[in-house]
Formats: structure tokens, sequence, C-alpha cells
């Protein structure tokens, strides 16, 4: 099986389906295309197309649940670039959506593309109630993150903040994917610590990014993380080392699943800070 012709399919699937839901006509729109269809990896419905695999589940059944993952993760990053939160000029290459459209159209956008989501998975009660927990959580973690810049922060604390901030939307998408799969229970428990390893390791990952790579490999500003990060914290070898313990953590949490997981391994060595 090769993982990164998988993934590349599960890409373009997604895009496409996305293509159908977001719409065409007017100023709004362009402002909400300009971000969904900006670049990026589609990690998180990626995330969910290779948790239906490990489930024997069709993928189709799980794509618009897996759209509506990254209209959410598109809002999110569009306001968590605005100039009251990160206040960040640069997102996946291009000029962030405030500089393009201005503030306030920015965050119509977001809020559309928020309410577009949840439109689009009407009919799966269950995964609409992860999602919405998640988001929940996500903006628990933006909340704490924003404080957090006025104090010292604990290492305690700083997982606390990217349990929610970055693992709380990674686990919707493995608990969200599960419950319109009808998963038994056992599953769910090991999917969702599998995602919450995924998370802590990619959070760690992207810091160490953050305080080592170029904006032009990152496509965002770097070092805007550089005194809250974890490198900051805890000193660079030893972020390597956690990131290389909680993707150990993550696979094994798979076994359960055999050779059906073999996408979602692959999500851990291609995603997060491959060597």
């Amino acid at each position: 099986m090769n993982v990164k012709v998988l993934l590349s399919g599960g890409k373009r699937l997604v895009d496409h389906e996305l293509s159908r839901y977001l719409p065409t006509k007017g100023k709004l729109a362009r402002a909400m295309c300009y971000s969904v269809f900006a670049g990026g990896k589609r990690f998180r419905p990626l995330l969910c197309l290779a948790t239906a695999r490990a489930l024997g589940c069709s993928e189709k059944r799980v794509l618009p649940y897996a759209c509506a993952v990254e209209l959410i993760h598109t809002f999110t990053l569009i306001h968590d670039d605005l100039p009251a939160m990160d206040d960040s000029d640069l997102r996946r290459g291009k000029p962030t959506s405030h500089k393009v459209y201005g503030e306030a159209l920015a965050i119509l956008a977001g809020d559309a593309l928020n309410t577009l989501a949840f439109k689009v998975i009407a009919d799966q009660p269950e995964a609409v109630k992860e999602l919405s927990n998640a988001l929940l959580e996500v903006v628990e973690g933006q909340v704490a993150d924003v404080e957090s810049a006025k104090l010292k922060t604990s290492l305690k604390e700083l997982k606390a903040i990217h349990k929610w901030k970055t693992g709380a939307l990674l686990k919707a998408c493995v608990r969200g994917t599960a419950r319109i799969c009808q998963a038994s229970s056992s599953k769910v428990k090991a999917l969702t610590k599998y995602a919450e390893h995924l998370g802590l390791a990619f959070q760690i990952a992207d810091d160490i990014l953050d305080a080592t790579a170029t904006a032009k490999h990152l496509g965002k500003p770097v070092k805007a993380d550089i005194k809250k990060g974890f490198p900051y914290l805890i000193g660079l070898e030893r972020s390597k080392k956690m990131v290389a313990e909680e993707k150990k953590r993550a696979l094994e949490t798979l076994t359960v699943f055999g050779r059906q997981a073999e996408l979602l391994r692959g999500i851990v060595d291609l995603y997060v800070l491959p060597k």
C-alpha cells in the first residue's frame, strides 16, 4: 500500500467535495473560497477518511463530515490570524483573509464557514455533537492561549492548552467518523487515545518548526510562538524526544485495527515531524 498515493487521492476527493458545498457568487463567497482553497495538506479531513478505512467503513459515507471538519478548521484559522488574536499576515504562503478582504469580511467569512459546516452534517446528529463539543474546546484553548501570553506557563498548562486548541479537533475527526461508522466502544476508545497522542505530537512538532524553519517553508510567519511554545519552555532536544514518544504511543493504540490502520499509521509518520 502506497500511503502517500492514497492520501493524495483522498485530498483530491475532499477538495472536489468542498467545491460542491461552498457558494460561488458574491464577495462573501469569494472570501470563503479564498481561505478554504488557499492550500494546506487537508490533514484533518484525511484523518477522517483514514479512520473510516481503519473501521472498514466507506470513505464516501464520512466525506461530508470530513469536509465539515475542514470548514471548521479554516474558520478557526481565519479568526486566529486576526489582529485581535495572533495578528498574522501570512497563512499557507498567502496573505491572510483580513489582509485581502479586510477585518469585517474576514470575520463574516469565518462565521459563514462555521455555520456551513453544521449545515453539511445536519442529518448526522452524533457527528454534530462531537464536532460542536470539539469547537467549544478549541475556543477554550484559544482563550487560555491568549491569557498565557501574559504569564509564565508550566509544561502541564501548555499541554492542557493544546489538548483543547489543537487536540480537540483531531479527536473530533476520529470520534465523529467512528460515530458515523457505528464503531464499537472499544474502538472509539482506542481512536480517542490515538488522537490525543497525535494531537500533542503534532503541536510540539509545529512549535519546533516555528522555532527552526523559514516562513517560505512553512507558509506562515515563524517564531510567532517562540516565547510560549514547547522548545521555549523545555528546549529543542527535549521537545523532539516528546514528539517521538507521543508518536510511538499513538501508533501503539492502533494494534486493535491490524493492517486496516495503515493510513492512520501513515499520517503519524508523514505529518508529524518526518525524519
